[in-house]
């Protein structure tokens, strides 16, 4: 029996905010801190480690401190790279983990008659087969190509950072159908946040949310842990930082909007958890600008919440203006008063479309939805405002 960790999606270095970046990095702390007391033979880390292929020094500082501790202990890692740390060139900061002794990347191919053969890194009784995620998924294509160089009476595990059919739902990305795979025992998937255990294809979810939507869907990051002589009998390892308080608010009068907001978050407890605030509805009075979130955010801070979070993409302004008062250094508050400024000089009717224009082009690009897919998904959200 071997029992390993299956880890994906961790993004080390992806959120742009420190506070939630320091809860990613303390979820991934407590994944080995609970892999160094499960007895555990190896780690498998199924793309995305970082969020970019060259992160910053002081995230590469902080992960190699960490794999340092699974060599120490004897725990063996075994990696490929993701759509997000994969690069071009083959070179990556995931080079340097392997260079290191941290890691070994499972991925080894040769191309054979218009085929890619991928070799076993061989663990005991285990063969671990890795391909790589790519760019806008280039690596679907790939797959229809790939082989197994075989390895008979051995346990096989195919880690691959891709979307199988069988989870996309209705994103519009291409996919692998799971049944021109190579055979193999289990499967260690990575690529899409969710979590999913079927016929062996496993996604573990990502070990910490990735995005707003995703702190409300998921609430927190999970890896699984697995034996060999049960592998359909996975361990689901939930990993909480912070609680979230989640609010759904309807404001449809902009002027009264800041009270009812504020009337709302003082019903709960928020000191120390990550505030959602999804604000949302068709302003009838009043537009955007007249919301008063810096007085939202000042109080959300003496209520001693650990975070706060906003989302304003529902919410539509009948007089179509975008005017932010945030305080000024943040970027937005650049962005709303340049614009505003522009509108004043530039007196237009294009100018009363700006806010639901901004809207559209702040649209988050979903994971796996290729670069082609979402640009034409943003030209088509955008046409609307626009009369032929």
């Amino acid at each position: 029996m071997v029992r390993f960790a299956h880890i994906a999606d961790v993004h080390l270095g992806g959120w742009k905010q420190q506070p939630m970046q320091d809860l990613n990095f303390e979820s991934f702390k407590s994944a080995i801190n609970i892999c160094l007391t499960s007895k555990l033979d190896f780690v498998l880390f199924a793309g995305d480690l970082f969020d970019s292929a060259y992160p910053s020094i002081e995230i590469l500082k902080e992960t190699f401190a960490q794999f340092k501790r699974l060599k120490d202990a004897g725990i063996l890692c075994f990696i490929i790279a993701g759509s997000h740390d994969y690069s071009v060139s083959g070179k990556t900061f995931l080079d340097v983990l392997e260079k290191a002794g941290f890691c070994k990347n499972v991925y080894n191919a040769e191309e054979k008659e218009n085929l890619i053969i991928l070799n076993p890194t061989v663990y005991g009784n285990v063969a671990i087969y890795g391909y790589p995620g790519k760019k806008s998924g280039l690596e679907v294509q790939d797959l229809k190509r790939v082989r197994f160089n075989d390895s008979p009476g051995l346990f096989k595990i195919f880690m691959l950072h891709t979307t199988i059919d069988r989870v996309v739902g209705n994103l519009p990305i291409e996919t692998v159908n799971p049944d021109r795979l190579p055979k193999a025992d289990y499967y260690a998937m990575g690529h899409i946040h969710v979590l999913y255990n079927e016929k062996g294809f496993v996604y573990p979810g990502p070990l910490f949310p990735n995005n707003f939507k995703e702190l409300e869907d998921l609430k927190q990051g999970t890896f699984v842990i697995v034996d060999t002589e049960s592998p359909s009998k996975i361990q689901r390892i939930k990993l909480p930082t912070k609680q979230i308080e989640h609010f759904i608010i309807e404001v449809e009068d902009a002027l009264t909007g800041t009270e009812k907001i504020i009337y709302e978050l003082n019903k709960r407890n928020l000191k120390d958890k990550i505030v959602l605030l999804r604000i949302y509805g068709e302003l009838k009075r009043g537009k955007t600008s007249d919301i008063k979130f810096p007085q939202i955010e000042s109080f959300i801070k003496g209520k001693e919440a650990y975070f706060l979070l906003k989302n304003t993409h529902d919410l539509i302004s009948q007089e179509q203006e975008l005017e932010f008062n945030i305080p000024e250094k943040d970027s937005e508050n650049i962005e709303g008063e340049t614009i505003k400024k522009y509108s004043e000089e530039n007196p237009s009717s294009f100018n009363k479309i700006i806010n639901e224009l901004m809207n559209v082009l702040s649209t988050e690009k979903q994971e796996g939805e290729t670069s082609e897919t979402f640009n034409n998904r943003i030209i088509q959200g955008a046409k609307k405002f626009f009369k032929p």
